[in-house]
């Protein structure tokens, strides 16, 4: 069986594919069956240590991308895309998967595309409460189709039969925290609540700017893991010197410029509250951690989908929303105070966010992609 993942070039959109394809292997294995071979196609690998490590081949596509928004380069982008599905005819062709698996994206666009002409079963997952263009466009033609929101149902409509409601993948291991040693391994003082700041893979300046403008109160009273991105990090960490400069509890700021796996869990297992953006990858990661959150979506993302996610995450009682507009630093030590000193408020947001994971979410995708695989092969 041949197996081909596909999806935009975000964390957190690899990072489910991975999970996806770890399961693949783990129900193979289980079951007794050939281990399928499992490709992965993208502008770039992002993680080339991680696809080797699973045995995934990596095919390089270079897609154009729409913006909604007056540029040039959507000219140019136009013909890129078509390029692309120039390419992906002969990639699909010689690769000829059972099944193609997508969570939607742009760079998605011309593998599904093609996927049509050679009758290649589809199976798509809808990470965010509001599917993208890509996303409900291939949802006509696909086998099935995994959801994380139950919001998202009423958007897909006229494919509720295709439906499976499963919650996001998050990345293997990711969901047992590590508490024993995270203190020591973090250089952490146990007596002193900790706030944990992550905005996705690739950091979130906004986030990051109140921060750092909030941080001589906020380490009156707590310390701080902050994960800036790796492009963040020398001016992020060059500037909270400046404004800890005499600050006696300058020590209680960490700044990291990425949390590998280790790193992530060992700080989940540290951290009272987490602070993060409203990507679906950042939600399903604080859910399955069940630590309490403050969700800051962006404004201006497509489809208003970090808005509609955080307040989905809301509803369910697993955490508070800020929005940027609203957004200040005292506003946000106001709102950190709020919920450390309430006991009773954590541990109900902590009980809501255990209760929105979904701790089986790559394994339901996967069992349903191998068994659509198998039939495609008979």
């Amino acid at each position: 069986m041949k197996i081909l993942l596909t999806g935009g070039g975000s964390g957190g959109h690899f990072y489910p594919l991975i999970s996806v394809a770890q399961q693949i292997r783990k129900i193979s294995e289980e079951k007794k069956l050939l281990q399928p071979d499992i490709f992965y196609v993208a502008e770039d690998p992002y993680d080339a240590d991680l696809l080797f490590k699973n045995d995934i081949t990596y095919k390089k596509l270079s897609s154009g991308k729409r913006r909604g928004y007056f540029s040039i380069l959507n000219f140019f982008d136009f013909f890129k895309t078509g390029f692309a599905v120039i390419k992906s005819f002969f990639l699909i062709f010689l690769i000829f998967p059972d099944v193609i698996f997508s969570n939607g994206g742009y760079g998605a666009f011309p593998i599904l595309f093609v996927s049509r002409i050679f009758r290649i079963p589809v199976v798509l997952h809808v990470s965010d409460t509001v599917p993208g263009k890509v996303n409900q466009w291939a949802s006509k033609f696909a086998k099935k189709i995994s959801i994380a929101f139950p919001e998202t149902s009423e958007y897909l409509e006229k494919e509720a039969e295709k439906i499976a409601f499963t919650g996001n993948p998050v990345r293997r291991g990711l969901d047992i925290i590590l508490d024993q040693g995270a203190h020591e391994f973090l250089k952490l003082d146990k007596s002193v609540p900790t706030i944990m700041v992550i905005g996705g893979s690739q950091g979130a300046q906004m986030i990051n700017d109140i921060v750092v403008d909030a941080l001589p109160k906020i380490v009156e009273k707590y310390q701080i893991i902050h994960q800036t991105g790796k492009n963040n990090f020398e001016e992020v960490s060059g500037r909270a010197n400046i404004v800890l400069q005499e600050n006696k509890n300058k020590d209680r700021y960490k700044p990291f410029k990425y949390l590998d796996l280790l790193a992530m869990r060992m700080s989940a297992g540290a951290s009272d509250l987490v602070i993060s953006r409203a990507g679906a990858g950042s939600i399903a990661e604080v859910s399955v951690w069940g630590i309490p959150s403050i969700i800051i979506p962006i404004t201006n993302s497509s489809g208003d989908h970090q808005r509609r996610n955080a307040f989905s995450y809301a509803r369910a009682g697993a955490g508070v929303v800020m929005e940027e507009k609203n957004l200040t630093p005292n506003l946000l030590v106001s709102e950190i105070d709020r919920i450390m000193k309430d006991e009773a408020k954590r541990k109900e947001m902590s009980m809501s966010a255990k209760k929105f994971a979904r701790l089986d979410a790559a394994e339901k995708i996967a069992r349903g992609i191998l068994s659509i695989g198998l039939g495609h092969e008979k």
